[in-house]
């Protein structure tokens, strides 16, 4: 039930590093499922947003960069996926954008929290769009971890869209793992490739115990080709990084032509161009987010950025 909200609106308990604050209009909803606290409110600047456990998942105003960043890519450098696993996407948008690929005949998402999937078909139309009810999608609620051991279905993409493993103590944290990671190769077929949200990235963070290189260094342990690549997301104030692992497919070595085919190879469900139908992700925008500068890959491959004025 919508109930006031103060101006500012912002995580507690205080934590260890920067706080960004939300001018917060009203909250929608505020609630507690089995696993985590879930608020939905509407703010002056980002219009609409989801926040889990006090940290902001998606916005109204930018969601589309995140979700069309985290599924195209791997989509198109497959070029024909068929059956796609989701692994998270709660709010529906992951899966709205695999549904936009006229390819696609099955997708499978598997969620933890079914509490949260109906709160978010609620108050989160913008988000999925009616994609839930697609006769293409099966869902599941339970333990991705779970679900992936279990499973004897074969997948051309996987994406695994979920809450950042804050600690060892947090469900998604098992999901983040290199065993993890194997299992899910067990389940893609040749070609195929696996993508996962994978925090920030900057090169600014400390090498030791950063997020988005535990991620990669756990998959270069599993496939023979793993690739980060980023965008900036105006919601999280930095730029959000993914990677894509497979043992075939290298996205980054696509061609602004085969991109551009691809999109319109694979077409939407309505047989029109892909890639006129949507509002961030093309060819220029898929070959800058795997374009990383200099101290980027230094910082990827473990080294210290090299010092100003150092010639």
């Amino acid at each position: 039930m919508a109930k006031e909200a103060p101006y500012l609106w912002f995580n507690e308990p205080p934590i260890d590093y920067d706080i960004y604050r939300f001018a917060v209009k009203s909250f929608l909803y505020d609630g507690q499922t089995e696993f985590q606290r879930v608020v939905i409110l509407d703010t002056f600047e980002y219009g609409r947003m989801l926040v889990l456990d006090g940290f902001a998942q998606s916005s109204e105003k930018d969601e589309y960069i995140f979700h069309e960043a985290l599924v195209h890519p791997t989509m198109v450098t497959h070029g024909d996926p068929r059956d796609v696993l989701i692994i998270g996407g709660g709010e529906g948008a992951t899966l709205r954008e695999v549904l936009a690929h006229g390819s696609v005949e099955r997708l499978v998402m598997v969620d933890l929290d079914r509490e949260l999937v109906e709160i978010c078909k609620e108050h989160l139309p913008e988000w999925h769009q009616g994609k839930f009810d697609d006769p293409k999608v099966e869902l599941v609620f339970e333990d991705g971890k779970q679900y992936v051991e279990r499973c004897e279905s074969m997948f051309d993409v996987i994406i695994i869209d979920l809450q950042d493993p804050l600690d060892e103590d947090s469900p998604a944290a098992a999901l983040y793992t290199e065993r993890f990671y194997a299992s899910v190769r067990q389940r893609l077929r040749p070609g195929g490739l696996l993508v996962v949200q994978a925090m920030e990235l900057s090169a600014t963070n400390d090498l030791e115990g950063d997020d988005h290189l535990m991620v990669r260094n756990r998959l270069m342990k599993v496939f023979s080709t793993v690739r980060s690549y980023l965008v900036f997301v105006p919601t999280f104030q930095s730029e959000w990084a993914f990677v894509v692992a497979s043992d075939g497919p290298d996205p980054a070595s696509l061609t602004r032509e085969q991109i551009e085919e691809g999109l319109s190879r694979q077409g939407t469900p309505e047989g029109r161009d892909l890639g006129k139908s949507l509002s961030f992700y093309d060819a220029d925008a898929h070959i800058r987010m795997f374009t990383l500068s200099r101290d980027l890959k230094r910082f990827l491959a473990g080294l210290p950025p090299t010092e100003y004025g150092a010639r």
